[in-house]
């Protein structure tokens, strides 16, 4: 079983950066794709940024192009997401995921494992 842990959260003014982090233990973390994933109150869960398992292969939702940049360093066992040029809408819960295999996976339903969250709040 593998177990996820983000760090990296917190409060921010709009236009600030964050870089949250994912450490991960207990499976081989270079053999699978991960991915980021947010929660806003009230509204469902959606995609935030995907990496392949070799780090060379990246997407992200429309909403975050351009302002986030996912990165992997595998000999950390550990993902990060840099964020800049924050907004307000970016506030959520940011969460974590591993995919079952090395391709990055298209659908939530597709990773294997999640991480338990770490809040990130921008002001305005």
């Amino acid at each position: 079983q593998v177990q996820l842990v983000e760090s990296g959260g917190g409060l921010v003014q709009a236009g600030g950066s964050l870089r949250l982090s994912c450490a991960a233990s207990g499976r081989a973390f270079s053999s699978y794709s991960m991915g980021w994933y947010r929660q806003a109150p009230g509204k469902e869960r959606e995609f935030v940024a995907a990496i392949n398992w070799r780090g060379e292969d990246t997407d992200y939702a429309d909403s975050v192009k351009g302002r986030f940049t996912i990165s992997r360093d595998n000999a950390k066992n550990t993902m990060y997401l840099q964020m800049n040029s924050l907004r307000p809408e970016d506030t959520a819960v940011y969460y974590c995921a591993q995919c079952w295999g090395p391709s990055k996976c298209d659908y939530e339903h597709e990773y294997a494992a999640w991480g338990q969250g770490t809040q990130v709040t921008v002001s305005s």
